[in-house]
């Protein structure tokens, strides 16, 4: 993942500032991008939102599931506002033991760059931890996919 970062660092700098809200990762994104090469530069940083009340206020989730495509996506529009963010990840989902809303290891993603929200649902296995990594390797995967785009 340090290669992810380090290829995020040298594509963002000087074109886009980076932002991500987060749920179940609980700011691991956040501190992979800020260990990078001149982070100061371009990551703006990030929101941990756990409680329900942060993400319906706070992030302006709408009424409804908190694990759905349509939660991330406004986890990550409202996150590119408030962190003046060109380009946000925001994750949300449910790694366990005990979930709340979907099966363990659904996650949700959002991703808004210059304007525009996309979405993703993935699945991953194994235990809450594992979880936790598989997501945000692949959050990691999706800037850097969108930055190499």
């Amino acid at each position: 993942m340090e290669r992810i970062c380090d290829d995020i660092a040298a594509k963002a700098e000087g074109r886009v500032r980076i932002g991500v809200a987060e749920s179940l990762t609980g700011g691991n994104i956040a501190a992979r991008l800020s260990r990078a090469r001149g982070s100061g530069d371009w990551f703006s940083g990030g929101i941990v939102a756990y409680r329900p009340e942060v993400k319906y206020g706070l992030l302006e989730v709408p009424d409804g599931p908190l694990v759905c495509a349509a939660a991330a996506a406004a986890m990550a529009r409202s996150t590119a506002r408030l962190l003046d963010a060109d380009l946000v990840v925001a994750v949300t989902g449910e790694a366990g033991p005990d979930p709340q809303e979907d099966e363990a290891g659904t996650v949700c993603f959002g991703l808004f760059d210059g304007g525009e929200t996309a979405s993703d649902e993935r699945r991953f296995g194994g235990e809450p931890g594992e979880i936790v990594a598989a997501t945000v390797a692949h959050a990691l995967r999706m800037l850097l996919s969108r930055l190499d785009g």
